[in-house]
């Protein structure tokens, strides 16, 4: 290989490699920052069961009930508090109830009117489950947010 070759080559091996290099800092840039999210629920039914807390990330996991995240707390109280940290930060909707007699899922009646406490983000769903877009809300870095249980 003559010598104008191997400059040319390590040439262009140099530009590749700072090519790469600078793509793969951005793709790092781009990454979602982590973020923390602390829901405070309130009108917990103190000492009944678990409140079991649901976080979605985007419409269609919150119409199939396919958390993205989930949490479950001992209801202890009638106000608890879940903390879900290094969250990519973005939009999500939340679904809470309280199983009260630990079965793993929300009690109805003979009418189908929940027998146990649920709620959703944004206070949204007392006459029925609402959609993505009414439950939706942002989190980024440090976000708090307040569900009451119906």
């Amino acid at each position: 290989m003559s010598i104008k070759k191997m400059i040319t080559f390590s040439a262009s091996s140099l530009v590749l490699a700072t090519i790469s290099s600078l793509s793969l800092i951005a793709v790092m840039g781009q990454q979602a920052v982590a973020a923390e999210l602390t829901i405070n629920i309130s009108d917990v039914n103190q000492g009944k069961g678990h409140v079991m807390v649901g976080l979605y990330s985007g419409s269609e996991a919150f119409s199939q009930g396919k958390a993205s995240f989930g949490s479950r707390v001992k209801a202890d109280k009638t106000q608890e508090q879940v903390v879900f940290k290094d969250l990519p930060a973005g939009e999500y909707a939340i679904k809470i109830y309280q199983d009260e007699n630990s079965n793993q899922k929300l009690d109805f009646n003979f009418i189908g009117i929940p027998k146990e406490g649920y709620g959703f983000s944004n206070n949204v769903g007392r006459f029925g489950s609402p959609n993505y877009q009414e439950a939706k809300f942002t989190v980024k870095e440090k976000t708090e947010i307040q569900i009451e249980l119906f």
